[in-house]
């Protein structure tokens, strides 16, 4: 472009008003493209994690409609007085293989994995219908999801759902959380659109909303996430106490994971925003440790968050965080997300990060770590393997924009050289002729 250009004083300030009127264009276009980028991809991922199906009826057309999500933790035994905990989200892809459609009872089975189910069953009476039963069965024979267990049965729990009297002819709609804990099995039900006994094979777009949203109005739970240090972040909580957690293969093994943290949450009800320390003292340590993939899950009174980690066999991260929390009033505060890919080092060493950190999990929860280490894989005699800093996290992040105001730098200095010597070249000339 440079090269197009005469050198003389007006075509050196025409050619100067191009470059910025071109690059400046330029830059305007790349902003909006990456940020409608962004949206989109923030947008698929909010939707990638609900699980959409519909049902046709024997004429082939749609009975059954839902659109929602589910997520279980699940305690089970592994040995003689000792048991682990696990979470199960259902997934995307689920098959409705003994879904059935009728004038009034209708049932919705979601079938996935290795011999685990969801069922709802639906019944229709006058102008009003509801949901009786949700029956989860979990298959404790399938040992990528429940290593070790001592029991090779499928198991089934029955939880009394509260979706009743909703309109014939709309669907039912409840962004809020709905827990349920049935034996060794705590449900979390959100994010719903469910609609059963669908007239003229069209979903209806009249919803009948749950109470709690009309009492609440909690924002149902995305997963965009980011992960930025916040030494500027103004938490109303003092600096939370730094918690020792372990989990062990037995009672006679040395740990196979190790965290020490302090964790802050914050989170919106409606218009107000909140704050809540995790308590080490008062807090119950649990979960699991497999060859590609570890959980560590910390329950208290008010708060119950799962970790779950991965490894390629080169590097580990945190991939999975499902956080629940039960303010003193108004409806339960849920956050899952499957889509993270944080505190990640290579396998055989530890994560550690002893500045604040902020994790924007949804847009209605946020994570603050303090003084963070972590190993979720090979850890030797109890104790943390050397470090991987979260300080190297921050250096690539400088290097686009460090490489940006080099570049522009040096456009301007070319810029101005080309115009001084266009310059001198044009007063040369005016002197020859006079």
């Amino acid at each position: 472009m440079l090269s197009s250009c005469t050198w003389k004083v007006a075509e050196v300030v025409s050619c100067c008003r191009f470059l910025n009127r071109s690059f400046g264009y330029q830059v305007i276009m790349f902003r909006r493209a990456f940020l409608i980028l962004f949206l989109a991809l923030g947008n698929e991922l909010h939707r990638s994690h609900g699980t959409e199906v519909s049902v046709n009826n024997t004429e082939n057309k749609l009975c059954l409609y839902a659109n929602l999500m589910v997520n279980f933790s699940v305690t089970y035994e592994v040995g003689v007085n000792k048991s682990e905990t696990v979470i199960l989200v259902l997934p995307e892809n689920v098959t409705t293989e003994g879904s059935a459609c009728d004038n009034t009872t209708s049932t919705l089975k979601l079938s996935f994995g290795d011999g685990h189910s969801w069922t709802v069953d639906f019944t229709k009476k006058n102008k009003t219908y509801q949901v009786d039963t949700i029956i989860f069965s979990y298959n404790l024979n399938d040992s990528s999801v429940f290593p070790n267990s001592t029991s090779k049965e499928t198991k089934s729990v029955t939880v009394k759902s509260i979706i009743t009297n909703v309109s014939v002819d709309t669907y039912y709609s409840c962004k809020s959380a709905d827990v349920r804990t049935v034996e060794s099995v705590i449900q979390t039900l959100y994010d719903v659109a469910l609609q059963a006994f669908v007239i003229n094979g069209s979903k209806s777009d009249t919803d009948t909303i749950c109470s709690a949203d009309m009492t609440s109005t909690t924002v149902a739970p995305t997963t965009t996430v980011t992960t930025t240090a916040a030494p500027t972040s103004t938490p109303t909580l003092p600096t939370p106490t730094t918690g020792k957690y372990s989990i062990a293969t037995d009672v006679n093994s040395t740990a196979c994971l190790m965290a020490t943290f302090g964790l802050q949450i914050g989170y919106k009800q409606g218009d107000k925003e909140e704050t809540i320390n995790l308590v080490p003292n008062m807090t119950e340590v649990g979960g699991a440790c497999r060859a590609n993939s570890s959980d560590l899950m910390l329950t208290s009174d008010t708060i119950t968050i799962v970790f779950m980690f991965s490894n390629d066999g080169k590097k580990f991260q945190l991939h999975t965080l499902n956080v629940t929390v039960i303010p003193a009033t108004g409806a339960p505060v849920v956050a899952v997300n499957t889509n993270m890919s944080i505190w990640a080092a290579a396998v055989g060493s530890s994560y550690m990060c002893n500045k604040e950190q902020t994790l924007n999990v949804t847009d209605t929860l946020t994570l603050y770590t303090f003084e963070l280490r972590v190993q979720p894989f090979e850890v030797i005699k109890g104790e943390f393997a050397t470090a991987e800093d979260c300080q190297d996290d921050t250096t690539e992040s400088w290097l686009v924009p460090i490489a940006v105001g080099v570049a522009l730098t040096l456009l301007v200095l070319i810029v101005l050289v080309a115009y001084f010597i266009g310059r001198k070249r044009n007063q040369g000339t005016g002197y020859e002729h006079f």
